[in-house]
């Protein structure tokens, strides 16, 4: 049984992302730092943010996510102050943790919008906490960042309900044999392997991969009828000859349409909102894809603010601060991140 810790404060920690052309480029090498990445590629990937007028949607998102948690702690009776950091842009999580620090603040609670374990949606996070810690050296705040909440009703009842509305949009000469793509962002198959393997009870694509199948299980499995569903990744990046997890999501639906699929409904189940990944990478690049192909296609919406996700929120909370319930639809092991906390 995890025993009770007091705590100062409760922290988001998220991406963060630019909010004016001007912006983009020093965001992505932020972002890219330590990676050789030439600059041509940063000017590609800018593009994607240029034709939302160089705002990705991620700082706002979190601001509402913010706001709807801070409306719930209260009703709660949850009285911890509230922060926000990101990793790349500002607010930056050295700056709030010094502000943190001015404010009297001790110990931390943190919640990273990221509902998976691996290297780049858990570990990363808590190598860049020690980081800003070290930063701030011995006074810095103690940051305990809450278990991965992939399975957690407060994650899987949102898209449930995103799902089915997504399904609704389709012609309903189409709905009935629609296939249910779950989307994820790729990573390199490396990293998915050593989030966990098969000595831990995963398969060989370790942590990640099965959570993120076992939450399209769970999705697809609260639906009112029964529909074919996969897992398809996203957002790859990286030398062609690096393997990452597959298949392409713009491939996938190649093959479907020669398939005879006629209906397709993406669900964003690797992400919490629809940020940049979502918008352009889902809502832009694979419907035009779909489109060519002569695809229905309907994007479902990530949680968001989604009242059970906001309520998840205060849940895991008092999971950590009073041994409230620990909430999991799922049954899958723990991960072999000794860190991770699932």
């Amino acid at each position: 049984m995890r025993s009770m810790r007091p705590y100062d404060a409760f922290l988001l920690i998220s991406f963060g992302g630019p909010e004016g052309e001007d912006e983009v480029i020093p965001y992505l090498e932020n972002v890219t730092r330590g990676r050789n990445i030439p600059r041509e590629r940063l000017e590609e990937v800018g593009e994607h943010y240029f034709l939302f007028e160089g705002v990705s949607p991620i700082n706002q998102q979190c601001r509402d996510l913010l706001a709807a948690i801070t409306t719930d702690f209260e009703s709660a009776g949850i009285d911890l102050p509230i922060y926000w950091g990101n990793r790349f842009w500002t607010p930056l999580l050295t700056d709030t943790l010094a502000q943190m620090h001015k404010d009297g603040v001790r110990r931390v609670l943190a919640v990273a919008t990221s509902a998976y374990c691996n290297w780049s949606s858990r570990t990363a996070y808590l190598e860049d906490i020690a980081r800003a810690r070290a930063e701030l050296g011995d006074d810095a705040p103690e940051v305990d960042l809450v278990r991965p909440f992939y399975d957690h009703p407060g994650f899987v009842e949102p898209l449930v309900e995103h799902t089915r509305a997504a399904l609704e949009r389709l012609p309903a000469e189409r709905r009935e044999k629609a296939r249910l793509l779950f989307s994820a962002h790729s990573i390199p198959t490396k990293m998915a392997e050593d989030s966990g393997g098969a000595e831990q009870g995963f398969g060989p694509e370790g942590a990640y991969g099965d959570q993120l199948a076992e939450v399209a299980r769970l999705v697809a499995g609260q639906l009112d009828r029964e529909y074919p569903f996969e897992v398809v990744y996203q957002s790859r990046s990286g030398p062609p000859s690096q393997p990452w997890l597959e298949p392409d999501i713009n491939d996938r639906l190649e093959e479907l349409a020669d398939e005879d699929v006629s209906a397709v409904v993406v669900v964003p189940h690797g992400f919490v909102s629809d940020h940049m990944e979502v918008k352009f990478d889902l809502d832009v690049e694979a419907r035009e894809t779909a489109q060519k192909l002569g695809l229905a296609y309907e994007l479902a919406s990530s949680p968001g603010t989604h009242p059970a996700f906001v309520s998840m929120m205060t849940e895991l909370v008092r999971e950590y601060t009073e041994g409230g319930e620990r909430k999991r639809l799922g049954q899958l092991p723990p991960c072999a991140e000794e860190r991770c906390g699932c």
